[in-house]
């Protein structure tokens, strides 16, 4: 049997990053996705011979494909992802936003996506799989404007109508829903708020429930 093999978009810090450490240290082994092949190098070296950098864009399908293939020849196979690459825009609002920001935003939290369960999919189909999609509490609620948030709000809908196509196969998704957590995301620091680790552990909990039972979301917010 295939060792536990997660694929993970947006790897490279913040809750993926955090993410990876977590499941390595649960026995899991883990493909890290993301442009920036320092930071994914630097975060390999400290998990070990149980983690692969796998420097990429998640706008790209083709690149999506080729880190996921070369994933499986590494562990064996490819028995979790988790979707979480995405951005925030630059402009809040309508009025305010720029189209090209906009459609750079659409690439990634919308398309990526896309992406993400266009790859994985036929080797769950054959391996009663799961995908971890990160949502946001701005995909449960309407925000004035905000485009951000229709994305996501994208990401809960897909992930709702990709359980029962999944469920045929015996596969699994969960979407992730985190209020504010200080990561990067932000451009000041959010002492306050939830941590990655927070939404890390959401992510094994769900991955590690009895394959009886599939947890369709998760929905977390900060205290304060």
């Amino acid at each position: 049997m295939a060792d536990k093999t997660l694929f993970i978009t947006g790897a490279s810090s913040g809750i993926g990053a955090a993410t990876a450490r977590m499941a390595v240290a649960q026995g899991w082994k883990v493909g890290l996705f993301a442009r920036s092949a320092d930071k994914l190098d630097a975060l390999v070296e400290g998990l070990g011979d149980k983690a692969l950098a796998l420097p990429g864009d998640a706008t790209q399908l083709a690149e999506q494909q080729e880190a996921v293939d070369k994933l499986a020849a590494h562990f064996g196979d490819v028995t979790a992802a988790f979707a979480n690459a995405g951005r925030g825009a630059s402009a809040a609002g309508t009025l305010q936003g720029e189209p090209d920001d906009w459609q750079s935003l659409v690439n990634l939290n919308v398309m990526g996506v896309l992406w993400t369960a266009k790859v994985v999919a036929p080797y769950f189909q054959k391996n009663q799989g799961h995908l971890i999609l990160t949502g946001s509490a701005a995909g449960r609620m309407h925000i004035k404007g905000s485009v951000y948030s229709a994305t996501k709000w994208f990401v809960h809908g897909y992930a709702g109508n990709l359980a029962d196509e999944f469920r045929e196969w015996g596969a699994r998704v969960t979407v992730i829903a985190p209020g504010m957590v200080d990561t990067p995301f932000f451009d000041a620091a959010k002492p306050e708020k939830l941590k990655s680790e927070d939404i890390a552990s959401s992510v094994l909990f769900a991955l590690e429930a009895a394959p009886r039972a599939s947890i369709r979301e998760v929905f977390i917010m900060p205290m304060n």
